[in-house]
């Protein structure tokens, strides 16, 4: 390719991901493009093609982010921004939308590097490679059972037989590689109770509280727990102990939306409405509390992968990174008069 380094920067212009391909130009000259963008800006001039010095930012700018390729020849513009469009095309399909959290959240396709960058990817997504994963099922010794096992097509079923590796040549895109069920009783990982008080035909308060039943050294992020409320509820206050709730009139639900939730923690939310009529909402009966959450870096069931190695023979490096994630799924619990 005709540029000597690309970067993705978020709109303050800090370098999320790079890619040094061929380490003729220093890489610190990126800090200048930002400068040389906010220039332009002002002068109401903003050119696709920026120079400082010797080098050259050819860069386009996608969502919330700026990919820019940097080089000192007289290189193909075409083919640069070619590259930087089909680029934004390929981390498209893999992440479904490129914007800043996309990037931040695929660890997969990355490899980290200590120093100016934070990280640095593989900014090539055509390689093929084979990769080997162990499955170990059970955490500490502890034996696993699963049921329903299924494999994406790519997998080499006689391996996993035989001695529990996962082996494939990784398909393009995005994929589901195994799926499994295990029968093993689990808790609730937040635990929902409420509280519905009626009063003198006029009002109604609800106050739900919320328990982490996780490790405690586990976080649950953008924790949602929906709340249904009668009808015709209007004059909505609220008080939370942590996060914030709002009422969603059009869909009968209080949304409690909690950023982070660590485990063993408690919180309290507390609904007032203002009712026309209490009696009416017997016949409406009670619907469940649904709750929506990411645990990162934690699994229920105990499967881990012991080990991953990838074989590529093409000369293309890639390195291997294993990311855990546990979501709620269809979760819901009952309310409680």
């Amino acid at each position: 390719m005709s540029a000597s380094a690309v970067f993705v920067l978020d709109l303050k212009g800090k370098v999320l991901i790079c890619r040094n391909y061929k380490g003729d130009v220093d890489m610190s000259e990126i800090d200048h493009f930002f400068t040389l963008l906010m220039q332009q800006e002002e002068e109401g001039l903003v050119c696709p093609v920026m120079s400082h010095g010797n080098v050259h930012f050819l860069w386009i700018k996608h969502s919330n982010l700026y990919l820019v390729a940097t080089t000192n020849k007289n290189s193909n513009a075409s083919l640069v921004y070619a590259f930087l469009y089909k680029l934004v095309e390929v981390f498209t399909e893999y992440f479904k939308e490129l914007e800043e959290e996309s990037i931040q959240d695929n660890f997969v396709l990355c490899r980290m590097r200590v120093g100016p960058a934070n990280v640095c990817v593989c900014l090539c997504a055509c390689a093929r490679v084979c990769v080997h994963a162990c499955v170990c099922a059970g955490d500490k010794g502890k034996s696993v059972a699963m049921e329903d096992v299924k494999f994406h097509q790519c997998v080499r079923l006689s391996r996993f037989e035989s001695d529990r590796t996962i082996s494939f040549i990784p398909p393009d895109g995005e994929s589901e590689l195994m799926s499994y069920r295990i029968n093993t009783h689990v808790k609730p990982l937040i635990w929902i109770e409420s509280v519905i008080e009626k009063f003198s035909h006029s009002r109604v308060e609800i106050m739900v509280k919320a328990k982490g039943q996780f490790k405690k050294q586990s976080v649950a992020n953008n924790v949602e727990i929906y709340v249904p409320v009668p009808s015709d509820a209007d004059s909505p206050k609220f008080k939370t102990s942590t996060g914030h709730a709002k009422y969603v009139p059009e869909k009968n639900l209080v949304v409690w939306s909690i950023k982070s939730f660590p485990g063993g923690k408690e919180f309290l939310m507390r609904a007032h409405f203002s009712l026309p009529s209490v009696e009416n909402h017997e016949l409406e009966g009670r619907p469940p509390i649904t709750v929506k959450f990411e645990i990162p870096y934690y699994t229920v069931s105990g499967i881990q992968v012991r080990y991953m190695k990838i074989i590529e023979k093409s000369g293309y490096q890639a390195l291997p990174w294993v990311r855990y994630i546990t979501q709620s799924g269809d979760y819901q619990l009952r309310t409680n008069s």
